[in-house]
């Protein structure tokens, strides 16, 4: 399954605390059984959009929870707009 989460961090970060982040999320994740796929700086309401797979909700939530006190997410499950449109009668 694939997931968007739109992310917010909760503290100012520094090059360090993006480095731990980071580091802390692809661990997290991988445990988990969750592949990020891409991770993308943004402009506007939030900070980030990470992009990744993951084997269902709840591996996606542990690591949402894990991460709450440096971030808050706001994830989305995603299917590719060519089976969407297969699920319109």
């Amino acid at each position: 399954m694939k997931f968007i989460s739109l992310v917010k961090w909760k503290k100012k970060i520094t090059k360090e605390s993006i480095a731990q982040n980071l580091k802390c999320m692809k661990y997290e994740a991988a445990k988990e059984g969750i592949k990020m796929i891409e991770i993308y700086w943004t402009l506007g309401r939030y900070d980030a959009v990470a992009i990744m797979e993951a084997p269902d909700e709840k591996a996606v939530m542990r690591m949402a929870v894990r991460r709450g006190e440096c971030m808050a997410m706001e994830t989305m499950v995603a299917i590719p707009a060519v089976e969407a449109r297969k699920l319109v009668k």
